[in-house]
């Protein structure tokens, strides 16, 4: 037997019957088989690694798309235009259902455009989940709070991804499980776990191009007819009176990432460089909100009022964190004097 017959018996073994069946569909399964054992042999990078290139992706790889946001029974689909040129990201995101809505990111500047509602500016705010790590200022090594591990590899909108389970080691934060593109480590895919093991919320691509090709003209924002350019964004008005207040607990590894700008109170945001949190502290005035909590998805709501020198005060923890966690922490702010 020649060593090409030889090697040629070899593979064929190797091969399921099924393939062979005809001569063009035998020789692309050996291509395959062939394809899988070079892949194997290539040295893999850990979760520890993986996760090195979770930030600069989110921020340094200029694309567009449409990705799925499910949270609860609420199912949102949004186009974004991502783009990262000379070291400055500017972003649009563009809700598909329902109203016609629009979120325009200029580095750490966002404002949310309602049509019919105006503008709302939301600088320096830290989105919940994955996200928070393209917009925290100071970052903590994620893998203190969370256990990485590696999950099978996996196909998403159309590119090879890479999956991550990041177990919380405390009952004051959600797990996740996270999907990376291979080539640039873009996250993907991305899902919220629960203390008892259940999905709670889910981002997910369903169509997405890489390309340095994204015009101006699809980052500016265009609600109905009307194209609102930058400069015509309203800025909010200065606050006169600046609420003194204190945390008197949060859970470890939450460090203050951001201070959002506001006119009415004050607002800081907390990211332990994967999941965050925000507590605003403000004047209670017209409708009374009732206290207590509400849950979307993984996305909690808290609300305590205090009452300080004849004037209540409104105190609301948000944040993609457990609801037992964001109660300890409204109830643990103290007012100054």
């Amino acid at each position: 037997m020649s060593e090409r017959s030889g090697i040629m018996g070899c593979a064929e073994r190797a091969v399921p019957l099924c393939c062979r069946s005809r001569s063009g569909e035998w020789l692309l399964c050996l291509l395959l088989f062939w394809s899988s054992l070079a892949a194997a042999e290539q040295p893999s990078k850990t979760a520890e690694q993986w996760l090195q290139q979770l930030a600069p992706a989110l921020n340094r790889t200029s694309y567009k798309g449409v990705f799925v946001y499910t949270r609860g029974n609420d199912v949102n689909s949004m186009r974004i235009y991502h783009r990262y040129r000379d070291g400055h990201v500017r972003e649009r995101l563009v809700q598909l259902d329902g109203a016609n809505g629009e979120i325009i990111r200029d580095d750490n500047r966002v404002v949310c455009i309602y049509p019919n509602k105006g503008q709302v500016q939301l600088d320096n705010v830290i989105p919940a989940g994955p996200f928070a790590e393209a917009f925290a200022n100071q970052l903590t090594p994620v893998t203190r709070w969370y256990t990485p591990t590696l999950l099978r590899e996996d196909r998403i909108a159309g590119y090879p991804a890479v999956g991550i389970e990041l177990k919380a080691k405390d009952k004051d934060r959600y797990s996740y499980r996270l999907w990376l593109e291979k080539n640039t480590g873009l996250l993907v895919r991305s899902e919220v776990v629960g203390v008892r093991g259940h999905t709670l919320e889910r981002f997910q691509f369903t169509d997405l191009t890489f390309t340095d090709n994204i015009p101006d003209s699809e980052l500016e924002a265009k609600p109905g007819n009307r194209t609102i350019q930058r400069e015509d964004i309203r800025q909010p008005d200065a606050s006169p009176h600046r609420t003194e207040w204190s945390m008197g607990w949060k859970p470890a590894g939450f460090v203050a990432a951001a201070a959002p700008v506001s006119a009415r109170n004050e607002a800081v945001a907390y990211s332990d460089g994967l999941a965050s949190f925000s507590v605003f502290v403000e004047p209670l005035k017209g409708v009374d909100m009732p206290s207590g909590v509400s849950r979307i998805g993984a996305t909690t709501a808290y609300l305590r009022k205090i009452r300080r020198n004849n004037t209540t005060f409104l105190i609301t923890v948000v944040g993609e964190v457990p609801p037992l966690t964001a109660r300890r922490v409204a109830n643990g702010i103290e007012l100054g004097h």
